[in-house]
Formats: C-alpha cells, structure tokens, sequence
C-alpha cells in the first residue's frame, strides 16, 4: 500500500470520526430543539444505555445484531441480484441500441414507482422469501448502477475504438479490449453506490414481505412500544451501511491505484 493511499485512508478515518461526532451532536440537539417527548425520542445515550450499560443490554444487543445479521445477508442478495442485472443491461445497451430503446423506461419505470405501491404484486408473484429480497433489492440497486456502467462502457476512448476497428475488430472485439477497460472505474463507483441502495431495498423487503431483519424488527418494536429498541435498530443498521460503503471505497482506491487510473466519477 503506497504512502499516498496510507494518508488518503488516515483522512478518511479521520473525516468519518468527526462526520460521526457532528451528526451525534445534531441528532441530541435537534430532539432537545423540537422538544420531542422522551418516550418517542431516544438519544445517542439513550441507545447507549439500551446495547451497552441498562439491565437487559446483552439481550437487548443479541436480538439487535442478529437482526441487522438477517438484514446484511439480504442485502447481499439483492446486491449482487441488481448488479448482475445492471451489468448484463449495460452491455446490451452498449451492443444494442435498440435494446436500450426498448428497456431504458422499463428501468426508469422501476427507480420512479414507489416500492411500496409495487410490492403487493411482487410479493404475490415471488412469495416472501430470498426470491421477493432479490427482486426488492435489486430493483433499489438497478438504475444508480445501470447509469454509472453505461457511462463507464461508453466513455471509451474513440481513437482506440478506431483502432480495432482499423484491424478489422467487431463491436464485441471493441467492448472487450477498449470499452470494458476504460469502464472500471465506473464500474467501481457502481459497486460503491449500490451497497446503501441494497441495505434501504433489503429493510423495505423485509418490512413488506419477509417478516424478518431490521424491517420487520422495528414494525415489531414500534408495536411493542419499544421505542429504545427502534432507534437502536435504526443506529445500528446505518453504521453497518456506512462501515460497508467506507470499505468499498477503499477497496476502490487500491484496486484504481493499483491499475493507475484516476478516481471513479461521482453521480
């Protein structure tokens, strides 16, 4: 690991340390600002005391994290489902552009629909299991992911396209030697995006559908009155997404640094 990296994730610690305490210091003082009862509005040593300290904490933490355990793997489900979807429609777009005619407003119809207005029909089509997750989180994960691989495949360099060309190379010669190259870090930046995509989908399929994870568990709690055990779930599911984002990130910058390419674009 060069120098260079070492002090680019030493900032990004850093970065993610003080973005941790500013948004601590707003959740307490945006409770205490709108007065919100203490009943309803748990704050940072409310959750505190609920995982770590309070009577109860080690259950109260056993039943929290194998929640949020449920709803990584689901997650992980739908990542690699609208991933693998995303990919195999960018390459078509790329070959094809009378595919990309045909299912570009089918993707932009799933990112527009709500979720919610979609699922009863998923759910009776898929049931509600790992299949209705994949389809629910793939479709959050679909279209940030799409857009930023199309980009990528079609920001090949037009000389080394007519370069192939020129030695009699077809449009799969092109995409394979010039345009998936020149992909990678939009390829990269897609991987990035879609890890939170794919925990919001896996909490929404799990809330609609399953019944189990973090979605379920708050709905459960929310019912139970439990209200420490909802911000907890809460805190809990979005540190793992951000833990989960900061790692691929930096799995990023090695795996750029290392090919000697610049930074993946931003979308």
């Amino acid at each position: 690991m060069s120098a260079a990296l070492l002090r680019a994730t030493g900032r990004g610690l850093a970065q993610g340390g003080l973005s941790l305490l500013v948004v601590v210091a707003l959740w307490e003082a945006t409770l205490r600002l709108l007065d919100v009862s203490p009943f309803i509005g748990k704050g940072p040593l409310d959750v505190w005391g609920h995982l770590v300290t309070d009577d109860g904490a080690a259950e109260n933490r056993a039943v929290a994290t194998a929640l949020v355990g449920r709803t990584l793997a689901d997650a992980a489900i739908g990542f690699v489902a609208g991933l693998a979807a995303a990919s195999v429609l960018a390459l078509l777009f790329t070959l094809f552009t009378a595919v990309e005619q045909a299912l570009m407003p089918l993707a932009m119809l799933l990112r527009t629909v709500p979720l919610i207005a979609m699922a009863p029909i998923i759910v009776l089509v898929f049931g509600r299991d790992a299949a209705t997750v994949a389809v629910m989180g793939g479709i959050v994960v679909l279209f940030p992911a799409l857009v930023n691989m199309v980009f990528g495949l079609r920001s090949a360099s037009p000389p080394m396209l007519d370069v192939v060309a020129v030695y009699g190379g077809g449009r799969l010669a092109a995409l394979r030697k010039v345009a998936l190259p020149a992909s990678l870090p939009s390829f990269l930046a897609a991987v990035k995006i879609s890890v939170p995509g794919a925990v919001t989908g896996a909490v929404i399929a799990e809330w609609l559908a399953t019944g189990e994870g973090v979605g379920h568990g708050i709905v459960f709690a929310i019912g139970q009155a439990q209200m420490a055990q909802v911000w907890s779930l809460v805190v809990l599911v979005t540190l793992a997404s951000v833990l989960l984002y900061g790692l691929v990130s930096l799995l990023e910058r090695l795996v750029l640094t290392g090919a000697g390419l610049p930074g993946s674009p931003g979308v």
